[in-house]
């Protein structure tokens, strides 16, 4: 008989959304085949954001989780920075810990961090090949301005918005304005190779936060 995990997850937006959801899914289901036993990973579950304070928020959505069931919760926030070291040590450190110190056992204390370095753009500049694919090119990485690290670019996002427009100059102007990157955040996110996410840090440390979820359950040793 095999055990069952429910991972719930937050995001700061909703294209954020659209993009994480299956990457959670994935790098959960990914490491459950490192576990002892056979691990079921439930369909992920969104809380839906609160504008508060980002430590009161991960509280409420830590009882939400738990009310629901939720075995794992994931908490996204982006790292807006070259580091996420900022972020870690003036939200994520400080939220975590405020969900362990309350009393009781109403609150989700199995919590993950998702903090991509700059933007969760950067996440999806990993996999390149897919990328222009989604854009529907055969550009060089050097003539889209997608040729460096992920997570050097200061503002990835923009990074994928030039790189769609060079990637349509010459087309028709009707077709050239067809494609934004809000559509890319689906089916990226469904088919991002984790290998080439595992090239960046921001998400090793996202995988590593994931084996210690499975460690806290006792399924992995």
């Amino acid at each position: 008989m095999s055990n069952q995990i429910i991972i719930g997850f937050s995001t700061e937006g909703s294209t954020d959304v659209r993009f994480l959801e299956s990457v959670i899914q994935r790098s959960f289901e990914d490491v459950a085949f490192e576990c002892n036993g056979q691990i079921e990973v439930l369909p992920v579950q969104y809380i839906e954001k609160e504008k508060s304070d980002f430590a009161e928020a991960v509280k409420s959505y830590a009882q939400e989780a738990e009310e629901k069931g939720i075995t794992v919760l994931c908490i996204h926030t982006d790292a807006d920075d070259a580091t996420d070291t900022k972020t870690f040590n003036n939200k994520i450190n400080p939220a975590f810990i405020a969900v362990s110190e309350v009393q009781g056992d109403h609150l989700c204390k199995n919590l993950v961090a998702i903090v991509p370095v700059q933007m969760t753009e950067a996440w999806m500049l990993s996999d390149k090949e897919l990328l222009k694919a989604e854009i529907g090119t055969s550009k060089r990485d050097e003539e889209l301005g997608i040729d460096r690290l992920p997570e050097v670019y200061n503002n990835p996002k923009q990074t994928i918005e030039d790189a769609i427009k060079i990637a349509r100059q010459g087309l028709t102007r009707r077709r050239r304005h067809e494609l934004t990157i809000k559509e890319l955040y689906l089916p990226i996110g469904q088919q991002v190779s984790l290998n080439a996410l595992e090239n960046l840090p921001s998400y090793q440390k996202f995988k590593e936060a994931v084996r210690g979820a499975f460690r806290k359950l006792n399924y992995l040793y």
